[in-house]
Parts: C-alpha cells; structure tokens; sequence
C-alpha cells in the first residue's frame, strides 16, 4: 500500500526523490519504494526524513515503532503536569507565544483568558504576518453542545455561549490578517489543545469543573512519540468537521 502520507509530507515541503536520497544515502529508486510501496525504511532513515520535514515517525509510519517503545517515549513527552490550569505559570505561556515560528493552533470554547494578555492578539497578527499559520477553533455559541457544556461546568444557562461572544470581540482584528483562520465546532471537546510549534499545553476536562480548575499536561514532540501526534491528530479533525467562524 502507498504511503500517503510520506508522499504528502514530501510534496509539501518541495522535497524530490534525488533530494530524500542525497540525504539518507540511499538509491532514488528505494525512496520511490519508500513511497509508491509503503516500504518502512531502516531506523536512521527514519529519523533523517522526519528530521527534514518536521513530521514525527509515528506519523509517517504508524506502525514502524513498537507498541512498548511509543509507551516509553510517551513518558518523555509529559515535560510536566499542572493540578489545575490556572497553576501554568505565565511565563509559561508568554514562552510558548514568543517562541512559535510555524504553528499556533488553539482548541477552545472560549479562553477568555488568553487575551487578558495585553498583547496576545497582536502577537498572533506579528506571527502570521512572519510566515507562521494560525489555526483557532472556537465553539459555536450557539450550538447545543456549548448550551450543554455551560450546564455541566454548572456555569448557568448561556453562559458559556455569552463568554465565547465577549472573547470574540478581542479577536476581531484578526479577520482580515492573512494566515489566520478562526472557525466554530460543535464537538463534545474532551480536551482544550495549544500548541505552539512542537510545543502543546492540554488541559483536559473533567465533569462539573470549569477549564481553569482541570488538569493540563505541558507536552513536547519527540520524533518517534506518539502522544503529541495523538492530540494533533484530534486538532485536525475537529478543524475539517468545522465552519468558518462568524462575528
């Protein structure tokens, strides 16, 4: 079976087979077999192409690294664990903004309370405008899963809508800022994802508490992990069941 996703990564980053070959010193015709065969190439060849196009091996070959090993590496993926949210330390997240070249991706309701930081909107516009894609998922106001959700953190009927509108509101001058998409779900959201580059804080969601008191996990991509590229992979398709976010 082919490797869709090698191919894909490949074309993406404008990668040809002579290119691929020069670098893991290999003949052209197995990179092809790499591809066109779904063939799994030796371990360091793995980490040479991943290495080059910023992908991680589980993500292109899924089934090349051993089930026990992507258990240990997960453990070093886990940099730390918060008790709640709101224990992340501000200069925590002033970092990861900071420090994002390529990716910014946010899964939320509403988080309110990344744009208390004066200049976190900004930042996101600088970002964008140098190159880095900008992906913010909110959700739906007026969705029933949000109307549902207000009542399970026991928030109040509305609430939870009323507080996605108000966080809006700060986005707005985003609209029109190449390279940022905004856009609505309607998904249960188990888990609120931000990521920056090979960086990701998830706060996950516990029943009858709000975000700021759930736990979050600090998490970095390691090539062969799965855990980063597990949430990433939920980001994704959350993003294709979505529609483009209206003010």
């Amino acid at each position: 079976m082919p490797n869709e996703r090698l191919r894909d990564t490949l074309l993406r980053n404008g990668l040809s087979l002579e290119q691929v070959s020069k670098a893991t010193g290999v003949d052209p015709k197995t990179v092809e077999r790499w591809i066109t065969k779904g063939r799994t190439p030796y371990p360091r060849h793995r980490h040479t192409i991943a290495s080059m196009v910023r992908e991680t091996e589980n993500y292109l070959w899924p089934e090349a690294v051993a089930p026990e090993r992507k258990v240990e590496i997960a453990g070093s993926e886990v940099l730390k664990v918060y008790p709640h949210r709101n224990a992340i330390p501000a200069d925590l997240w002033d970092r990861l903004i900071k420090d994002a070249a390529e990716h910014v991706e946010v899964l939320v309701h509403a988080a309110l309370f990344l744009v208390e930081r004066p200049t976190f909107v900004r930042d996101l516009a600088d970002k964008a405008a140098n190159g880095a894609r900008i992906r913010l998922l909110f959700g739906d106001p007026a969705s029933r899963e949000v109307a549902r959700r207000s009542d399970e953190e026991q928030l109040g009927k509305g609430t939870l809508g009323a507080r996605i509108r108000n966080a809006l509101a700060f986005y707005r001058p985003l609209l029109d800022v190449d390279g940022v998409e905004m856009r609505f779900h309607k998904t249960t959201l188990y888990n609120s994802i931000f990521r920056s580059d090979d960086e990701m804080i998830v706060n996950t969601h516990v029943y009858g508490f709000q975000g700021a008191h759930a736990p979050a996990l600090h998490i970095r991509r390691l090539s062969a992990g799965d855990l980063f590229e597990t949430y990433s992979e939920s980001f994704e398709t959350v993003w294709t069941q979505s529609k483009p976010a209206t003010f």
